[in-house]
């Protein structure tokens, strides 16, 4: 059993890990523990505050008590927001609290990336374009080229979590553009773990979602890799061994 654990703060779009979990396997578990969410906003200051040790301290007793092997920070604006270097500082007390790997959503996107193969990727966000321009310089800073960054419909984080298929696809489509190898959704409260395969079919091109690159991250940590299609192209392990 590989155990991983998430401090994600409030209740949004929190029903992804469960779905990914049973997606993955029977011998990998998915431990979500909530943060406090601070102010229904996407200003830059509020994401900034959501990811302080003090918060991540409340949070990593109760993670210990999962048995956690790894542990990702499961906000992509609270820790872009912060910048590449206090990203890496902010992922390094993490790490130090918890007494294990950490890393963080923001983390997950540049490295699943990497694993992909891919350097140039649109952005589709619901964030102010502030918001969205710091994400885009987080991801430069990683290596990445970002082709146009976009936040074709910003949103409070209440309506975004309302949003189905239909409305993640327009937000992609917004975004994309056809020299972009993959299109990156770093909402974290919205709802994509069902979407993946009719997102990438629609788009054809990889997709990298929030709380997909977030369990993929953890998994990155705990040096597993696993093989569930149903989850885009990042779970698609080659070859394929049919039995």
């Amino acid at each position: 059993m590989t155990a991983l654990g998430f401090l994600y703060p409030g209740h949004r779009a929190e029903d992804d890990y469960p779905r990914i979990e049973q997606l993955l396997g029977s011998d990998i578990r998915v431990d979500l523990i909530h943060t406090d969410p601070g102010e229904d906003t996407r200003e830059v200051a509020a994401l900034r505050a959501l990811g302080t040790a003090e918060r991540f301290a409340e949070g990593v007793e109760a993670l210990r008590l999962t048995g956690a092997e790894t542990v990702v920070w499961a906000s992509a604006g609270g820790g872009f927001a912060h910048g590449w270097a206090g990203a890496q500082e902010q992922v390094r007390t993490l790490a130090r609290l918890a007494g294990m790997p950490a890393s963080s959503t923001s983390f997950g996107f540049v490295h699943a990336a990497r694993e992909l193969g891919v350097r140039r990727v649109a952005v589709a966000a619901a964030y102010p374009e502030d918001v969205t321009a710091l994400f885009a310089d987080f991801l430069r800073a990683g290596g990445l080229e970002v082709t146009g960054p976009r936040s074709p419909a910003a949103a409070a984080p209440a309506e975004v979590a309302g949003w189905g298929q239909e409305e993640v696809l327009a937000l992609a489509r917004a975004a994309d553009t056809p020299d972009a190898q993959a299109v990156l959704l770093p909402d974290t409260a919205l709802h994509t773990a069902a979407h993946l395969g009719p997102l990438e079919e629609a788009l054809a091109k990889p997709v990298l979602t929030a709380s997909q690159v977030a369990v993929w991250e953890a998994l990155r940590l705990a040096d597993r890799r696993v093989n569930a299609p149903t989850l885009g192209s990042l779970f698609t392990r080659e070859p394929l061994v049919q039995v």
